[in-house]
């Protein structure tokens, strides 16, 4: 009898072990899965970056930013969403209505970083006349992102000229 609930009590713990065992598999799995799904994420946050400049479309570039974000380009600081509304709104090249321009980006130049809530993000924005086809500013675009109610955002970008 001892020898039974001896041979029960192994099985019991080996089975728990085991248990054990494989739900780290599947946290790690998960963990991976997440990763790559917050990577892609943020990846969206370029590509919606530049179909907006592209399409001159002021919401939609404003919809990646978060409310206390802040933008840098050159000497300028402009904080909150209001600001940088109104920089892409006034300012930027490809908002103007005298510029024809579509925005591109290298893929091989986008870097992605992501850790827990927060990440970063850095492309290239090339834009290109649409009259002349001819490459007009090529920017460099340096972000810092997170996560905020479920969404990526940018909640600090550095503007700055970059070199094909």
């Amino acid at each position: 009898m001892k020898r039974m609930a001896m041979l029960g009590a192994v099985l019991v713990l080996g089975l728990s072990l085991s248990a054990c065992g494989g739900s780290g598999k599947k946290a790690a799995v998960s963990a991976e899965a997440q990763h790559e799904a917050d990577l892609y994420a943020i990846d969206q946050l370029e590509k919606i970056w530049h179909k907006a400049a592209s399409t001159k479309n002021v919401d939609l570039m404003m919809s990646i930013w978060a409310p206390d974000a802040t933008f840098n380009v050159g000497t300028d600081t402009y904080t909150g969403k209001a600001q940088i509304r109104d920089f892409f709104a006034h300012k930027a090249g490809p908002f103007l209505p005298e510029n024809e321009w579509a925005s591109e980006t290298p893929a091989y130049k986008i870097r992605i970083t992501v850790n827990g809530d927060k990440g970063t993000l850095y492309f290239q924005c090339v834009y290109v006349d649409r009259k002349t086809s001819k490459v007009v500013s090529v920017v460099s675009a340096d972000q810092d992102v997170r996560r905020i109610n479920g969404r990526w955002l940018m909640t600090r970008s550095v503007a700055a000229p970059a070199t094909l």
